[in-house]
């Protein structure tokens, strides 16, 4: 079981850049990047191998709503999913494609308040 999970170097860039400028650290920043992920209803068809970038303990990335994600997961991508594949494979990818999105709504903000209120007021 594996218990690490390493981004790709654009995203630690963007994570990075975002917790500088508004304070929320990188492992809340890819909860709502995951969740932004799970928002769209094409299920993940890429999977980035460049493992360059953050490296994120599971226990503080997901913590107790491991389940929760794991089970998030496995009904959007419609099929069963062992925990090798869950952690840190899709995960991953789903951090990776919300954070492009989460990403571009910090860019058209400008500034930390206005991005939280964005998240916040992010239509479903």
């Amino acid at each position: 079981m594996n218990f690490r999970l390493r981004t790709s170097k654009k995203a630690q860039e963007k994570l990075i850049e975002m917790r500088d400028k508004t304070n929320i650290t990188p492992n809340i920043l890819s909860r709502y990047a995951i969740s932004f992920s799970l928002l769209r209803k094409d299920t993940i068809k890429k999977f980035d191998n460049d493992t360059s970038g953050i490296e994120f303990n599971r226990h503080v990335l997901t913590g107790k709503y491991d389940t929760l994600f794991k089970s998030l997961i496995i009904q959007h991508e419609n099929k069963m999913l062992n925990d090798d594949e869950y952690f840190p494979k899709y995960l991953k990818a789903h951090l990776e494609r919300g954070l492009d999105e989460l990403y571009a709504e910090f860019q058209m903000a400008g500034n930390d308040e206005k991005f939280l209120q964005r998240i916040l007021d992010y239509k479903i």
